[in-house]
């Protein structure tokens, strides 16, 4: 399965054509490789891969652990991906007044 439809598809990201800006902008990383490298939107997911991904309010690292075959409920969507790391980014951070 491809990285960006994966995202789509567990949640991560709401859409796919964000998931696709996300990765053409080097916010998604691929962590569990030296060195590390920006993963392409077209990219295949294997179980066991993990992805930093930088939003606009938090940074996340994901593991995957199960690939779906077909859309998941919301409920589900936590069963595809294990939360290893959070950081919630302030955006005015880098506002001096």
């Amino acid at each position: 399965m491809r990285l960006d439809i994966y995202l789509k598809q567990t949640g991560l990201i709401k859409k796919r054509s964000d998931a696709k800006r996300a990765c053409k902008n080097q916010q998604v990383i691929l962590i569990n490789v030296e060195p590390k490298k920006v993963a392409k939107a077209s990219q295949s997911v294997h179980i066991g891969e993990c992805f930093q991904i930088e939003l606009e309010n938090r940074l996340i690292k994901i593991e995957i652990l199960r690939i779906p075959i077909r859309t998941p409920s919301r409920k589900d969507r936590a069963r595809f991906f294990r939360l290893i790391d959070e950081q919630h980014i302030d955006s005015f951070s880098d506002l001096s007044f």
